[in-house]
């Protein structure tokens, strides 16, 4: 049975090193900010989150101890990452787009996470 375990979280150990390995390499070599974001908020955070999630189970499987420092890392990643993304995707959105690059909504209103305002100076590009 300690073997079956030990197997399953190693396994599990190998694919979230991949993701961290191609988060990572996305990293570096995607050219555009918004590409860029894609790799470490995905793949590395899967990653990180799966050996997390491993160190969780092997602690009180092997050691017959819980260890609350796994879980709370675990839970602050899941819930910081994708805001991070979501405040740097909003604030490249802002310095770069222009109210006529987005396409319409079809709805006949603005976006909602665009609202320029129309006294303020152009901004450069």
């Amino acid at each position: 049975m300690d073997l079956a375990i030990e197997a399953i979280l190693s396994a599990l150990l190998v694919i979230g090193g991949i993701f961290a390995v191609i988060g990572s390499y996305g990293l570096l070599k995607l050219r555009q900010t918004m590409q860029r974001l894609h790799a470490p908020t995905k793949a590395s955070t899967i990653g990180v989150g799966t050996t997390l999630i491993v160190s969780m189970i092997y602690f009180p499987v092997f050691e017959g101890q819980f260890s609350w420092q796994e879980l709370l890392i675990t839970l602050f990643l899941f819930l910081t990452a994708p805001i991070t993304a979501n405040f740097i995707a909003k604030a490249q959105m802002h310095s770069r787009m222009t109210r006529d690059d987005l396409p319409p909504t079809g709805l006949g209103n603005d976006w909602a996470t665009f609202d320029e305002d129309e006294n303020a100076p152009p901004t450069r590009r």
